[in-house]
């Protein structure tokens, strides 16, 4: 029963909280900048825009390949809030980012190319880090399955402390937030600002969007995992620290300059060698 209500409950909420939150994000980083910013509902008024413009697309098949990106998006994310097998989210997810990429391809515009290309070093290079994670909650709790994770009765945080900052590190990569939006950016810092939805538009478009909220989400319920034990307070715990770690996200997405693709790729592998492996040596001895 609690794996249906899981499953449900994110399908139907999560795009709901996720436009909240990107809405929160809008006005924080407006106020961060001098600016008011718009109303917290703005994302889901530009969303409900986009549906209403005609879909204009460069070929046919790249809103096929969008869909795709959306619906392992949400077939990732409800595996997980229904306590499903955690190495196996991360397999789908990783699925719904190569139709992202394929979806940029296959728009032959040397923008969109680039965001494409850029996007898939993202994913080298967050996949290492997120790999350790999946490993560290196996090693700690005996089992990959989300339901089995989050009932240990102790926080995988005690067990997994450098895995969590790796994680939080990557984080950034996955939001794409600066200083590592490079295949995308909601900020007019680059010269490639849209970079991979440059030839986007409409529905599809929208259909970006919303799987964006789902993945902030999901994402923040990968970082609630580490402090959840089962218990009501456990959980509230989680939901402070996940609002605290997106906080501390938008924080930096306002403060640092967007880096080089290499600087990226090195910092990201060297975080995942150094926390990620030291904590999974040191729990294992």
């Amino acid at each position: 029963m609690a794996s249906v209500i899981g499953f449900l409950g994110f399908v139907i909420f999560a795009p709901v909280a996720g436009a909240l939150l990107a809405g929160i994000d809008r006005r924080i980083t407006a106020r961060m900048q001098g600016r008011v910013g718009p109303p917290i509902l703005q994302p889901y008024y530009d969303v409900r825009k986009l549906i209403e413009k005609d879909d204009r697309s460069v070929n046919a098949v790249q809103g096929v390949y969008v869909a795709m990106y959306l619906m392992f998006a949400i077939i990732a994310g409800a595996i997980f809030f229904s306590g499903g097998n955690f190495l196996l989210c991360i397999f789908v997810l990783t699925l719904s980012s190569l139709f992202f990429i394929i979806a940029g391809y296959s728009t032959r515009s040397p923008y969109a190319e680039a965001g494409a290309a850029r996007e898939m070093l993202q994913v080298m290079a967050y996949e290492p880090m997120v790999l350790l994670v999946a490993i560290g909650f196996y090693l700690a709790s005996g089992s990959f399955d989300v339901s089995a994770i989050a009932t240990t009765g102790s926080p995988m945080i005690f067990s997994l402390p450098l895995v969590f900052l790796g994680f939080v590190y990557v984080l950034t990569i996955k939001l794409r937030k600066s200083p590592f939006d490079l295949s995308t950016s909601h900020h007019a810092h680059q010269e490639l600002v849209k970079g991979i939805t440059t030839e986007m538009s409409g529905r599809t478009l929208a259909m970006v969007e919303v799987t964006h909220w789902y993945e902030n989400i999901f994402f923040l319920g990968w970082v609630a995992l580490f402090f959840v034990t089962g218990s009501g307070a456990s959980i509230a715990l989680a939901i402070v620290v996940a609002a605290v770690i997106y906080f501390l996200e938008i924080l930096i997405d306002n403060n640092f300059a967007r880096v080089k693709w290499s600087a990226m790729f090195e910092s990201a592998w060297l975080v995942a060698l150094v926390l990620g492996f030291v904590n999974l040596i040191v729990f294992y001895i």
